[in-house]
């Protein structure tokens, strides 16, 4: 019996190969949606799992932000 083919290949895997990136909330949107920019421009993303609001800072992956950064972590932010 052969083992199963990996999701994994060119030292890349595809579960874990993204990486959450600091931003700071410019513009919140409505039905669970923000504008944000994290030093590259805008970009819209999904705040339906944490409580977002102006001027905040989120840890975002994969256009969905999973985490409010506070004060006491935030080291140097966008």
């Amino acid at each position: 019996m052969s083992a199963p083919e990996s999701p994994c290949h060119d030292e890349v895997c595809v579960t874990c190969s993204d990486e959450a990136v600091r931003v700071r909330v410019v513009r919140l949107l409505g039905d669970g949606l923000a504008m944000v920019d994290g030093g590259g421009g805008e970009e819209e993303v999904s705040v339906a799992l944490v409580e977002a609001r102006l001027g905040d800072v989120l840890l975002v992956h994969a256009k969905e932000a999973i985490a409010v950064i506070t004060d006491a972590c935030r080291e140097e932010g966008p």
